[in-house]
């Protein structure tokens, strides 16, 4: 798939995120983690840094008052950092990490800003929901393209 189901996976997230009220991860995460459906180990890494990060959000949250755009930008901080330490540290103790990477520096802490919101359950259903549905949407973009 192209670049162009990043379109249909805004569209899909705007229209989810009105009908339901729950947000996918994000707006955009759908779009990019779509892009990777054909290699679940960078999804499924990206998740990971998503959870570690919401760790230590509650962590720190408990020493320093973290709320609003503080509490946000502290969280795509936090899931930068850990994304940096998995690219650059990990693959020297655990070569075979290289291919559970995560997918860019900032989705992470999107969807971890999602995760400490609405829950983790709830965000991961609703980020599975879209992705398998602008997946299927995208194929037949494609279908009928050709």
């Amino acid at each position: 798939m192209g670049y162009e189901v990043s379109f249909i996976g805004l569209l899909v997230s705007l229209l989810f995120i009105g009908l339901t009220g729950y947000y996918p991860g994000g707006i955009i995460v759908p779009s990019y983690l779509v892009l990777f459906v054909d290699q679940p180990a960078r999804i499924a890494g990206t998740l990971a840094i998503s959870l570690l990060t919401v760790f230590c959000y509650k962590l720190a949250s408990h020493y320093v008052i973290l709320f609003g755009k503080r509490r946000f930008i502290f969280i795509i901080l936090v899931g930068a950092l850990w994304t940096f330490f998995w690219l650059q540290i990990l693959p020297y103790f655990f070569p075979s990490s290289l291919e559970f990477r995560m997918i860019g520096w900032v989705i992470p802490g999107l969807i971890a800003n999602q995760f400490e919101r609405q829950g983790i359950l709830v965000t991961t259903a609703s980020l599975i929901v879209v992705i398998v549905f602008v997946y299927f949407l995208g194929k037949m973009f494609y279908i009928v393209k050709i």
